[in-house]
Order: C-alpha cells, then structure tokens, then sequence
C-alpha cells in the first residue's frame, strides 16, 4: 500500500510539472494590439471630413488612422505611412477596412494590392497608385483586408432612414437607390448581387410598396454609362406608372460630392422623383460597421486574407 501510494504521488507530481512550461508559456505570451487602417476613395475637402469625422468615433479596441486612395489628401495620408504609425502605435495586427460601398472594384483590388495580397493589378489603378505616391508598406505585422460595405444591415438601415427622412409616409409608394456603380459587367453582376439583398432590407425597414436598385455606373465609357442612365430613369418611370406617385430616390454613395451633387442631379432631370441626395456620412452606424467588420475579421467569420510584409 505504501508503494502504491507514493506511485500516485510521483505520478501526480510529473503531471503538474508538464503543464508548468505550457502555464508559463501562456503567461509570458505577448497581448497583441489589432490596428485599423480606414481607407477610402477621397474626394474634396468635405468629403474627406465626413470620412475623418466617423474614423473618431469608431472604437477598435487599438490605433486606428485614415488613408485615402486618391485626390489631395492620399498624399498626406498615405497609405505606408498610417500603415508605419499603427506600427509605431504598438500594433501586432492590421485590419484594412475599405470604406466602399462594394469589394468587386478596381479601387478595392488597389487596396487587396497595397496589403501585399496580389500582384496582379490593373494597369489604370496602378497608375493611379503611382501618382498618389501610394506603396507598400516595408513592415512584418500581418494585415487583414476586411470586405467592404457589400450588403452589411448597417448601410440598409442608413438608407432607409434616409429614405424615410424624404417621406415619412411611405406607405404605397415607391423608392430607387441609385449607385455610382463599377465599369465591367461581371463587376456590375456582383454589385447587383450584394445590392439587391441591401434593397429588401430597406424594404422591409422602411416600408416602402416598391424598392429598387440600379447604377449609372458613372466611370464607365460613354456608352455604357449612358445605357445606366437610360436604365435608372426607365426603372423610376415604371415605378411612378405602378405607384401613380412621385417617386424618392436615394443615392447609395459614402459621403457627399460632385457625383450626388451634381451628377445624379443631372441624370435623374424631368423626373416626378424627391431627391435630396444625402448619402451614408454622416451616420453613427458607420462607425459601428467599422467596429464590426474589424471584430470579424480578426476572428475569421468573414473571408480573410492576410500579409505578412
């Protein structure tokens, strides 16, 4: 009996001095800092404030900073240089959160690039890289490209609100989002894809008889942007014949500028439509979906995709 005894004691003791080395491993693990680089596509200056407005009230938990991918500010942001601050910051982690309203464009394949995710980039938004002096970055930490605004609730819940804020009494009647929208068609169909699901949310949220989506796709050629017009404006007419009412039309666009001031203006001209042209900033729950999407992205419930540069 005593040997057996002193057996168990041995046996207990070589089992707790394993799990000392896996205890202290865990103890002495280094607390890593996830950073948030915001980037957007950059307009004027007051379009860039609305985009630096949500940036500080955005609450990641880490250091966040603000690059633009074109006009005057991406070269006093740029994107190598916010990517070093958030390392000087104590950053570990790097989440990228493109402040677009989709993930199928050129400007969303500039940024997959930027992160060291592809080396394969159209020869116009390389170009554009280049005159904006935008690089890669020469740090280690991993960067995580989160998705864009896509078909995320908070951009339905926006719209609607907008919508909403134009008629109140919504009962019957009939609302158009109109997007600026991509250049190639294949781009255009996951666009659609993602906008459609945006589109019954608001629907449901706003209670509107008719909700419908569809893009001027404003930086194609000519001819292609034309045939967006000419769809948009046939889409409004059929509503206006359904509903026998003046249409609301709400632009899905991130910040106010040129385009919903005074493109979208110019398209939608002679139309029986309400339109004010407010867009997505300034909203509170932008700032909540870029919480979100850096959450997520961390934990893998979203595609990821990391660098290690």
């Amino acid at each position: 009996m005593r040997l057996s005894a002193r057996l168990r004691t041995l046996a207990i003791a070589a089992a707790t001095a394993a799990l000392l080395p896996a205890a202290a491993s865990q103890a002495q693990a280094p607390a890593r800092t996830v950073g948030t680089l915001l980037i957007a596509h950059g307009g004027e200056p007051s379009w860039n404030a609305e985009v630096e407005r949500i940036a500080r009230t955005a609450n990641t938990g880490g250091p966040l900073q603000l690059a633009y991918l074109m006009g005057p500010a991406a070269a006093t942001h740029r994107f190598q240089d916010q990517v070093a601050r958030l390392v000087a910051d104590g950053a570990t982690d790097i989440v990228i959160v493109p402040l677009l309203v989709s993930s199928h464009s050129g400007h969303y394949e500039q940024i997959r690039y930027l992160a060291g995710l592809t080396d394969s980039l159209d020869h116009m938004m390389h170009h554009h890289l280049h005159m904006g002096g935008l690089e890669r970055p020469s740090v280690s930490v991993p960067m995580r490209v989160a998705r864009a605004l896509d078909d995320a609730p908070e951009m339905a819940t926006v719209l609607a609100e907008r919508a909403r804020a134009l008629t109140p009494n919504a009962s019957g009647k009939a609302l158009f989002l109109v997007a600026h929208g991509p250049n190639s068609a294949e781009d255009h169909a996951a666009w659609m894809r993602n906008l459609r699901v945006v589109a019954e949310r608001v629907r449901e949220e706003s209670g509107f008889r008719d909700v419908r989506v569809e893009m001027v796709r404003d930086d194609a050629p000519v001819d292609v942007r034309a045939e967006g017009v000419r769809r948009v404006r046939e889409l409004i007419e059929m509503q206006r014949a359904i509903t026998n009412d003046t249409v609301t039309v709400v632009p899905v666009l991130v910040s106010k500028g040129r385009v919903s001031r005074e493109k979208f203006a110019a398209d939608l001209a002679g139309l029986d439509i309400v339109y004010e042209g407010t867009p997505l900033l300034p909203h509170p729950l932008l700032a909540r979906w870029i919480e979100r999407r850096v959450t997520e992205t961390m934990q893998g419930t979203v595609a990821e995709e990391r660098s290690g540069r």
